[in-house]
């Protein structure tokens, strides 16, 4: 019986993986260990400072809000890059259009919400 029909892909060996097998070497899927480490740590690490400055009054009301949003939205970027991989996207960018349109989605039903809740006030 040739390769062929014995597993189904013109020629490769069996166990290969179909998407490396065109002149080059299989790629990792995904990102390497260093970088789940490095990301690890940066989310450690923006997890921590809200929490000592909170829990030990280093800084209050404004500049300690200010803090929170900073760390949060570090955070946010952390995640997309280190663990969804999305600057490892190949064209066209699903991911990202889906991100964004899904922000779009979240400003407008937060924003829609507190205009509602702020011009609520019918003069009875």
């Amino acid at each position: 019986m040739s390769a062929h029909s014995m597993d189904g892909r013109d020629g490769a060996p069996a166990g290969a993986d179909a998407h490396g097998m065109h002149g080059h070497a299989p790629q990792e899927a995904h990102g390497s260990m260093k970088s789940y480490v490095i990301g690890f740590v940066l989310s450690l690490v923006l997890t921590a400072i809200p929490l000592f400055v909170v829990l030990n009054d280093w800084l209050e009301g404004t500049p300690a809000y200010m803090v929170l949003l900073g760390c949060a939205v570090l955070q946010f970027v952390v995640q997309l890059i280190y663990f969804m991989h999305l600057r490892e996207e190949k064209k066209p960018r699903y991911n990202l259009m889906a991100l964004l349109l899904g922000l779009v989605i979240l400003v407008l039903i937060v924003g829609g919400s507190m205009w509602i809740m702020t011009y609520n006030q019918i003069g009875l």
